[in-house]
């Protein structure tokens, strides 16, 4: 027969070796005195068509369910090819016959139980490394790349911040965010009916009636300070940082939330020269070696004599000039740009806190958090801290 080309052949093939089978099964199931077999010397040769069978049938038990198909084939207890050798070959057989038969018989059993058990050892291995392969984790692979969280800025540059004084001999200290009017204002000198309290009356709470005191969220970090002295005799030298409250309408540079950090030194010796050195220190380390530094007359109710810091302009070099040959829009042309009040403690204060006023002086100094992030960093609007801009905040990683 003629097929057309590139047409397979596999067919007939698999055709005559399934007759080829089914000639030796049926061999199986016939007698030997059908097959013409009487002579003892018979036997070894008919056993040999049948191992030779079961030696090419084997390969077949691929896995686990084609070698259960295979086992029961040639071992089953009814109809495996074992079974009917046993009953039409060895029951009938003449005592010609059956000793020959019986001992091949044997052999192959035996043969066919050790080759099925190999078998299935080699079908679990191939299957167990089969699974291996499929549950391996490829290292060749490139890894997921997983988004890593960082600071936020403003933990950034309180962490700068902390590290600078730390670095001097300061500790830091963190109080409640919820005082009393008496930490937050009297005992930082500004009483009731002072005019000053006028500009920081911030958010009160709503308390039940009855309550012993009023609360309200803080104005700023010093009632630590006064918290600190309370407990502590100097020599003391800590820094307060933390979020404060005050009513201010939200704009670039305003915000009725914002961070601070608060800095309190006091001792028996300390003079106003400790305290510009102090502040020289911090601020070139914060911006670096090449800023220059001023100090104007100011006014604080907690502070005698009182103190604005400027610092130069860091986007102009302190000339005043922007590159376009106009006037700098960050100090306004003037060459400075304020940065934060300070001022040798009022001795008053220190009543408060049971110090002596004749034996010990110090200085205190308060700074936003966020302004210095800006300055630092060329932010113009301070309200990108808080709106959780996931674009704003992986450009600070």
């Amino acid at each position: 027969m003629l097929f057309p080309q590139g047409r397979s052949t596999a067919a007939p093939q698999l055709g005559a070796m399934f007759d080829t089978k089914m000639e030796a099964r049926n061999k199986s199931e016939q007698t030997l005195a059908a097959l013409a077999v009487s002579e003892p010397a018979q036997i070894p040769a008919l056993f040999a068509e049948i191992r030779a069978r079961f030696d090419s049938e084997v390969l077949s038990a691929e896995d686990e369910s084609s070698w259960k198909r295979f086992r029961d084939a040639w071992l089953g207890r009814k109809s495996g090819v074992l079974a009917l050798i046993t009953d039409n070959w060895l029951k009938p057989a003449t005592p010609q016959l059956k000793r020959a038969v019986g001992q091949e018989l044997n052999q192959i059993r035996a043969h066919v139980e050790s080759t099925i058990e190999e078998r299935r050892k080699s079908v679990e291995a191939g299957a167990a490394e089969s699974a291996g392969a499929r549950d391996r984790v490829d290292l060749s692979l490139p890894g997921v790349l997983r988004p890593l969280g960082s600071h936020h800025l403003i933990r950034q540059v309180l962490q700068q911040i902390e590290d600078i004084f730390v670095s001097i001999g300061f500790s830091v200290v963190e109080g409640p965010e919820i005082e009393t009017p008496y930490y937050n204002f009297e005992a930082l000198n500004i009483p009731e009916f002072h005019p000053v309290r006028d500009d920081m009356d911030t958010f009160y709470l709503q308390l039940p009636k009855g309550a012993p005191q009023p609360l309200l969220l803080r104005t700023h970090t010093s009632p630590m300070q006064i918290r600190t002295m309370e407990k502590r005799q100097p020599p003391v030298r800590v820094i307060v940082p933390g979020k404060v409250y005050r009513r201010d309408n939200p704009d670039a540079t305003h915000s009725f939330i914002f961070h601070q950090v608060e800095g309190l030194a006091v001792d028996s010796d300390i003079t106003f020269c400790d305290f510009t050195g102090t502040i020289e220190y911090f601020v070139q380390q914060f911006f670096g070696p090449g800023v220059k530094t001023r100090f104007r007359p100011s006014y604080f109710p907690f502070t005698e004599p009182s103190v604005e810091f400027d610092v130069s302009c860091i986007f102009c070099g302190g000339s005043g000039s922007a590159a376009n040959g106009g006037a700098c829009s960050k100090c306004k042309g003037s060459g400075w740009i304020e940065l934060f009040g300070a001022g040798m403690v009022d001795p008053a204060v220190y009543g408060f806190v049971k110090y002596d006023p004749k034996k010990v002086s110090g200085f205190a100094f308060g700074m936003g958090i966020d302004r210095l992030a800006m300055l630092k960093y060329g932010i113009d609007d301070i309200q990108v801290f808080f709106q959780n801009d996931v674009r704003f905040l992986r450009q600070f990683p």
